[in-house]
């Protein structure tokens, strides 16, 4: 019975992914209850239904006071087939209306609405570009992720649960009382009035109040894991009291803002036990001053009392109901600052796979100054011939890294145009563009996984073999049979650690020259690959290097000379531009920025940080 309302929705349906997710909150929403909308009517239906029995039954309460003024005999001779048809209906038929409904939002709604939605939102934001994750904290975009779908599925379950069953409840509460003596709804429609007023209020207090409070505490969550992934730098730079400084004026915002949603919560408290208290006098004390003069029954009285002290129980729950829905629309709102951001590095719609025949790279007045004035690339026109090698060395700031982005188009360029084997990358899907280029970083950060999954990350579909064909010519396969883990797994099965902290820099690169080698792609790019490794290692990995570099298209960026010095030819970039071109040998008799570069290197290596 569960499986079969867990499985009224699949919460991974397809759809289309949109570019521009929609920017207003009730559409936001909208768009993600599609797959639910048989599933709403339906709850809806049975939420009426089940508040419509409440009410019968608080009616039949009445009747029954006023039936007991008969002789009992009698009583029993004349209704007792009602009476043991209505027990029967309230023994079974009841519960089962009740199951029914609990199954839709317990079990059909509730558990598939937030998955869908963190799914889609990790889908959605996963297409972001490289340059949109640079500009946030990644722990606060992954707790907008994390904190929207079970805020969005607290708003649906308050919809159903509670605005749509209360509505319900006073409708039917209206019905009631103008059944019993039409004068009982005359309290019943003030306190209405009053009552609306009040939630008015709360809803454009709470609102904003609420998502004030989750921006907070996302900007503690953002600084907090800030400071557990760069843990290294907090110990090694003794600025623990920093950081705890740092992480407290966050942490306080929060608490600040918290106070000032509880001031509201305790606000409408009050109110509301204020306006319960007209509620019970009017109603009732109408209903028996009613009585007196002989104009309403004892059963009205009794069906009047049980109605209103049901609704001032049922007061503080919707009160609070109302308050939570807003509250989470809050939490919606704030997620929404992150997923519904636009997709604005996008395929072309027209866009086909990159097909490579020859791995010629052609570009072209190539300009990119990431929007700023300065900084970036100027114009540049540089030709990779198939099959050739070409070293790039600059000094920092040069360009060479955002040339390398700009290939693997983590940005679009602002000018110029990039193409390979004639085909402008613009206009290829960026996934045939990324799995066409073996890239091997300066910063080897791992996934926090296995050795294994790290390794074929490169080629998800190769066999055990290749695997390990792949960490052996890396010169990494007899320190991984020695790896362990604190769960006891060993060898290719051991967990790396957050960014691959747990190996060192030397293992960490060497893993990630396997799984470049796995994947074997046509054209291949090395910042400083071999930055991390000792001299004897190095040895080793160059020739690795070299051996992989056979038949492939590669570019090189290299503070260390001499690894690039066998290259076909080296670039010489500065302050965004080509200012030397060609062979080593040619560059050093050249005598120009390239052959001071090698005069002033100790031990082959060029001293410059990362640039721009």
């Amino acid at each position: 019975m569960f499986r079969f309302f867990e499985n009224l929705v699949d919460p991974y349906v397809e759809y289309v992914e949109d570019d521009v997710p929609p920017t207003r909150l009730w559409p936001f929403l909208r768009a993600y209850c599609v797959p639910f909308k048989k599933v709403f009517i339906l709850t809806g239906i049975m939420t009426i239904l089940v508040a419509a029995i409440e009410i019968g039954l608080i009616y039949y309460t009445g009747r029954i006071v006023d039936l007991l003024a008969n002789d009992p005999a009698e009583m029993w001779a004349t209704y007792g087939t009602e009476l043991i048809v209505v027990a029967l209906f309230v023994l079974f038929l009841r519960p089962l209306v009740q199951a029914l409904d609990v199954l839709l939002i317990n079990n059909a709604i509730m558990p598939n609405f937030g998955t869908l939605i963190r799914w889609r939102a990790h889908r959605q934001v996963l297409r972001q570009s490289v340059g949109w994750f640079e500009n946030d904290f990644a722990g606060r975009i992954a707790n907008r992720i994390m904190q929207t779908p079970p805020a969005a599925g607290e708003v649906v379950f308050q919809t159903f649960d509670a605005l749509s069953y209360s509505l319900a409840y006073l409708i039917g509460a209206a019905f009631l009382l103008t059944a019993s003596d039409p004068r009982l709804l005359i309290p019943l429609l003030g306190w209405v009035v009053l009552y609306g007023a009040l939630m008015r209020w709360m809803m454009r207090k709470v609102e904003p109040a609420s998502k004030a409070a989750s921006d907070a505490r996302s900007l503690v969550t953002g600084r907090v894991v800030d400071a557990y992934t760069n843990i290294h730098s907090v110990k090694m730079f003794a600025h623990h009291d920093l950081e705890v400084d740092f992480a407290k004026e966050a942490i306080e915002k929060a608490r600040q803002t918290f106070q000032v949603e509880q001031r509201i919560f305790t606000v409408m408290d009050f109110c509301l036990v204020a306006l319960n208290g007209l509620l019970i006098v009017g109603v009732v004390g109408w209903a028996v001053w009613l009585w007196t003069i002989g104009e309403a029954s004892a059963g009205v009285v009794a069906a009047a009392t049980a109605l209103t002290l049901r609704l001032n129980s049922m007061t503080g729950w919707i009160m609070w109901a109302m308050s939570a829905f807003f509250r989470q629309l809050g939490v919606v709102a704030e997620g929404m600052e992150t997923i519904a951001q636009p997709i604005t590095l996008v395929d072309a719609p027209d866009a086909k796979d990159l097909k490579i025949e020859n791995g010629e790279i052609r570009m072209q007045a190539l300009t990119h100054h990431y929007g700023r004035d300065q900084g970036g690339l100027q114009a540049i026109d540089v030709t990779v011939k198939p099959g050739e090698r070409i070293g790039l060395v600059g000094r920092s700031g040069a360009g060479k890294s955002t040339l390398v982005k700009l290939l693997l188009r983590f940005y679009d360029a602002e000018g110029g145009q990039i193409t390979i084997d004639g085909q402008d990358i613009t206009q290829v899907t960026q996934d045939s563009l990324r799995r066409q280029i073996g890239m091997v970083q300066q910063d080897s950060s791992l996934l926090h996984r296995s050795v294994r999954d790290n390794i074929l990350y490169g080629n998800p579909d190769a066999s055990e073999d290749q695997m390990i064909a792949a960490a052996k010519q890396a010169q990494a396969h007899e320190f991984i049979l020695d790896l362990s883990d604190p769960e006891g797994r060993t060898g290719y099965d051991a967990r790396v650690g957050e960014r691959g902290v747990k190996l060192s820099g030397g293992q960490r690169q060497r893993i990630t020259l396997a799984r470049v080698i796995l994947k074997n792609a046509p054209i291949l790019l090395l910042d400083e690959a071999t930055s991390a490794l000792d001299s004897e290692v190095e040895a080793v990995i160059q020739e690795t290097l070299y051996g992989m570099m056979a038949g492939k298209s590669v570019i090189a960026i290299a503070h260390r000379l001499s690894t690039i010095a066998e290259m076909d030819r080296i670039i010489v970039m500065d302050q965004g531009c080509i200012v030397e071109d060609g062979t080593h040998d040619a560059l050093l008799a050249q005598g120009g920025l390239y052959a001071d570069f090698w005069n002033r290197q100790s031990g082959g290596f060029l001293k410059m940080d990362d640039d721009a």
